[in-house]
């Protein structure tokens, strides 16, 4: 039976799933792949839709009854965080923010951020129309992610905040973004890591075999941004998370749940920790 899988069309995630999606894994089922937006993502897992799902971690406490977290595949790092963007300074008291979902790590993070200058309105937007939309005034300000961080300049708006910095020197962790999940019951979390980690060595070893695919689902990203944005979120984390991307997603949703903002949850890392390790001199 097919496994499916469903990830965003972003260069890491078709990055680390190439090989994986293109029956390239020796002992890993076929794929039937569905390309989302991890705002979307995260709603259709809570319904159970999919069997590998890439969702956020601010979405978790919503999913691990039915869901098991693995220690690959996911988005953390550092230098990489969620950017809160306007046309000019200002304070956000008041302000209407558009943002990319209302259960994704960016956002809870900008909660968290924000507690002393709450906005009057937020307004759940697609991602590639928000900096459009702050540049001609329909939005005071926005809260973007991913490739934004190297295109904002583009659109004459201005950094009011890098909370992924923010959250750095607050708690000297990476920053957890997105995580994979496996549906218990469906999939078996070792055979799935060890799928996974297949799928992004092959990766790391032979960077061109990917590139065809990924530039052709990057949403008219240019290759040279394309190639910043693998660099900056395919890493050592997403090989596995190991004791600091736990800590940091203990740390995330626990001062989430202590802020009333999400239910408590607690983070059980699943799947084989074996074999994670490894030189990366072949990326």
């Amino acid at each position: 039976m097919a496994l499916s899988l469903a990830v965003s069309p972003c260069p890491n995630d078709t990055f680390v799933f190439h090989a994986l999606i293109h029956g390239l894994v020796p002992g890993a089922p076929p794929v039937d792949l569905t390309f989302a937006d991890v705002d979307v993502t995260n709603t259709a897992a809570e319904n159970g839709a999919f069997d590998l799902v890439k969702v956020s971690y601010a979405a978790l406490p919503w999913l691990l009854d039915d869901y098991e977290l693995l220690p690959c595949g996911g988005a953390l790092g550092r230098g990489c965080g969620p950017l809160v963007l306007s046309r000019e300074p200002r304070d956000l008291t008041g302000a209407t923010v558009a943002v990319p979902g209302d259960r994704t790590t960016a956002y809870l993070l900008f909660r968290l951020w924000a507690a002393g200058q709450p906005p009057a309105r937020i307004e759940v937007v697609p991602f590639h129309q928000i900096m459009p939309g702050v540049a001609d005034g329909r939005y005071d300000a926005g809260l973007v992610i991913h490739e934004a961080r190297f295109t904002y300049q583009r659109y004459g708006l201005t950094a009011l905040a890098d909370l992924g910095e923010w959250w750095e020197k607050d708690t000297g962790l990476p920053i957890p973004l997105g995580a994979i999940l496996a549906k218990k019951g469906t999939v078996d979390p070792a055979a799935a890591t060890e799928w996974i980690r297949e799928s992004l060595r092959q990766g790391w070893l032979d960077p061109t075999a990917s590139q065809e695919f990924i530039l052709a689902n990057a949403q008219e990203m240019e290759p040279a941004v394309v190639k910043q944005h693998i660099e900056l979120y395919v890493n050592e984390f997403t090989l596995d998370l190991g004791e600091d991307g736990l800590a940091a997603a203990h740390a995330l949703l626990g001062r989430a749940a202590a802020a009333g903002l999400t239910p408590p949850v607690d983070c059980r890392l699943q799947g084989n920790r074996r074999g994670a390790k490894r030189s990366r001199q072949a990326q």
